[in-house]
C-alpha cells in the first residue's frame, strides 16, 4: 500500500460525514490526488464502501477498503479511452462486490447487480462523452451508485449537490458541458 492509498484508507476510516461525494471531494483536495488517473478507481470505490458503512450495511470497513485498495490497484489508467470502461464506474461495482462477496462464480442477483450498477454508472458517462475527467465520472459513478442502492435495497445513501471545483486544473475541462461545471472568476 503506498502512501496515497493509506491517506485515503485513513480518510475512509476516520470520516464523520456518510455523504459519499463530500467524502470524495474532501480526499480530492489533498495536493497528492492528481486531476486524473487510475487514484480513482481507489478512491471512488472506497467512498462509496464508506456510505454504505455509515448507512448501516453491516460489514468490516476496515478489511473492506483493504480489498477496494488490492481490487483498484489491478485497474490500469486510461481505461476510459482504451478498454470502453471507466475505472470509476468499475471501482463502484468492485465495492459492491466487496460487500456482496461476490465473485466470478457467483450465481445470484448480487452478481447481476453489481453489474447493473456498472452498466448505469457507464451509461451516465457514455452521454457525456469524452475527453476524459476523473472527477466528473467520480461524480456520477458515486451519484449512480448512490441511487442504485436505494432503488435496489432501500438503503438511504445521503448525496450532495456538487458543483465541480476542479475546473481550472483540469486542461481539457469541457466547462458548460458539464453538469458540475461552475463558473469561475
Amino acid at each position: 500500500m503506498n502512501q496515497i492509498e493509506e491517506m485515503i484508507k485513513r480518510a475512509c476510516l476516520s470520516a464523520r460525514t456518510g455523504d459519499p461525494l463530500e467524502l470524495a471531494v474532501e480526499i480530492m483536495h489533498n495536493s497528492e490526488i492528481p486531476i486524473h488517473g487510475p487514484v480513482h478507481h481507489i478512491l471512488d470505490g472506497a467512498c462509496f464502501l464508506t456510505a454504505l458503512h455509515h448507512a448501516g450495511l453491516p460489514f468490516d470497513l476496515d478489511a473492506a477498503l483493504d480489498e477496494m485498495i488490492l481490487r483498484g490497484q489491478k485497474m490500469p489508467g486510461a481505461t476510459c479511452g482504451q478498454w470502453g470502461v471507466c475505472g470509476s464506474a468499475a471501482s463502484v461495482g468492485a465495492a459492491l462486490a466487496i460487500v456482496h462477496e461476490t465473485g466470478p462464480l457467483s450465481s445470484n442477483e448480487y452478481y447481476k447487480d453489481n453489474l447493473r450498477c456498472v452498466a448505469r454508472a457507464l451509461e451516465g458517462i457514455a452521454e457525456i462523452g469524452g475527453p476524459r475527467c476523473c472527477k466528473r465520472n467520480a461524480y456520477l459513478s458515486i451519484m449512480t451508485a448512490a441511487e442504485f442502492v436505494k432503488e435496489r435495497y432501500g438503503l438511504e445513501v445521503p448525496v450532495h449537490d456538487v458543483a465541480c471545483e476542479f475546473s481550472k486544473e483540469n486542461m481539457q475541462c469541457i466547462g458548460a458541458n458539464c453538469p458540475f461545471f461552475k463558473e469561475t472568476t
